[in-house]
């Protein structure tokens, strides 16, 4: 098996085939050239793991060549050689992104070495480079939907605070991408290459909360029959991610603070302080103020995390994100079924706009995954979407029900109620023309000129509802 395929180029005939030779029998894969069109050529044409390039050759200098390959393939490093009068030249082709340089003559296990040296950069860059695309497609911001405007105000936010180490406090309903959102924020921050760590509080009971939390020592309680680390330990040097604290018992807040204040904390059943390096972001979808006026969370815990706020707002308030969101889920859900499912007709469309959506995203998720699920058809039908689940009561009029019927007091004036829907529609025709003003005037039976005017009024951006390049994470 070859250790990697190298194009070296000399026109000094003798010394190239002394230098093949000495490659192939080290287990190399070689291609020789005299003359550096054929180098480029052969370059463009086939996959080079390294060049090597002489210095000084007949038509042009190694330099300009070595600048050819890089315009070729930037990936592919080149080790120069160069006569011993020409190391300026040589540390200049170095300055210009030469990997290294071997003054001639040189020993055979020199070149030999520079070679292993080079191949295991490439290699390690290579790897970087994949882990860094993993990551933009995971969590980068501008693959996470943010068409409204009220999204992308949380993404300037995060953007803004993400390599600061202030505590975090995200608020959403159930379903809004809180734990995208926070690692969003790890992965732009400075702690990135250190561990994520994440743990819903309302899924333990309070003995095995603070185990979770601080880790315990072994015989700390019964079936304890060894010690463990804790999250705030595993998560040292990074994010601690708090899910739903506001489910967090009181004798636990009152531990959490003091980590947040002190920096240390004791493991359960320990009297030896533990010291750690941790940010922390908490989120909940419980209004935590009310809570400390019930008497249930601490204020002083509140004030300690909730030095930076981030709203995430309900799918009903950013219906402008709703046809990205579905597009991305049916190709996640097609891709995970081995189906070939291309869209949804209008009205299922339309009955998605119209939806109040209590889950959010993660119920639209479901609803997708449904859909792609039932149908049999590249296009999914209407009796698909939302199956057993009712719209608004009013979906035709593309107003929301009252939930308590009969109260005056939650009723909007008809004004009110009127620019609402009249926004409401205009965020529907726009997303399913994908932004294009004449289709969407069509649509509303309007002249362009009054539907312009009609954008302008309730402040939307026709250039906001185009198909964004890049694809959409879910939470």
């Amino acid at each position: 098996m070859s250790l990697g395929k190298i194009l070296i180029v000399d026109d000094d005939a003798n010394l190239l085939e002394l230098i093949a030779m000495r490659l192939e029998s080290a287990g190399y894969d070689v291609m020789a050239a005299r003359e550096e069109d054929h180098a480029v050529a052969a370059l463009k044409a086939g996959a080079f793991d390294l060049c090597i390039v002489d210095l000084m050759l007949s038509n042009r200098d190694g330099i300009t060549l070595m600048e050819e390959f890089r315009a070729v393939n930037p990936e592919v490093p080149t080790i120069i050689l160069t006569a011993h009068g020409s190391i300026e030249n040589a540390v200049e082709a170095m300055r210009r992104g030469a990997y290294s340089y071997l003054t001639k003559p040189f020993e055979p296990r020199d070149l030999l070495l520079q070679i292993e040296r080079a191949l295991e950069n490439r290699n390690l860059n290579s790897e970087i480079k994949r882990l860094k695309v993993l990551l933009h497609e995971q969590f980068d911001f501008a693959n996470i939907i943010a068409r409204s405007a009220k999204m992308r105000s949380v993404l300037d936010v995060v953007t803004r605070i993400a390599k600061l180490d202030s505590t975090v406090h995200i608020h959403g309903e159930s379903g809004t991408g809180k734990e995208l959102i926070a690692k969003a924020i790890h992965l732009a921050s400075h702690r990135k290459d250190k561990p994520f760590v994440a743990l819903n509080c309302a899924a333990l009971p309070e003995t095995l909360l603070e185990s979770e939390l601080f880790g315990h020592e072994k015989g700390a309680f019964t079936g304890a029959v060894k010690s463990t680390r804790g999250l705030f330990t595993q998560a040292h040097g990074g994010t601690l991610f708090l899910d739903e604290i506001g489910d967090m018992p009181l004798s636990t807040q009152s531990k959490v603070l003091r980590v947040l204040q002190e920096r240390q904390f004791y493991p359960v059943g320990s009297e030896v302080p533990i010291e750690v390096d941790v940010r922390v972001i908490a989120a909940t979808n419980k209004d935590l103020e009310e809570l400390v006026k019930k008497g249930v969370f601490r204020d002083d815990l509140f004030y300690r995390i909730h030095v930076i706020p981030i709203f995430l707002p309900p799918l009903r308030d950013r219906k402008e994100d709703i046809v990205p969101l579905v597009e991305h889920f049916l190709k996640k859900c097609s891709q995970q079924m081995k189906k070939d499912v291309k869209g949804i007709v209008p009205e299922g469309l339309r009955k998605l706009m119209l939806h109040e959506w209590p889950g959010n995203v993660r119920e639209l998720e479901n609803t997708v995954e449904y859909s792609v699920a039932m149908t049999q058809k590249e296009i999914v039908t209407e009796e698909y979407i939302l199956q057993g689940k009712s719209v608004s009561s009013e979906a035709g009029h593309g107003l929301a029900a009252d939930k308590q019927s009969g109260s005056d007091d939650t009723m909007k004036p008809l004004k009110d109620a009127r620019d609402a829907f009249e926004r409401d529609y205009l965020v529907q025709v726009l997303s399913m023309t994908d932004g294009n003003v004449s289709q969407a005037a069509k649509l509303a039976g309007k002249y362009r000129a009054d539907f312009y005017d009609l954008l302008k009024k309730h402040d939307l951006k026709a250039d906001d509802f185009k198909k964004p390049k890049s694809v959409a994470n879910s939470p």
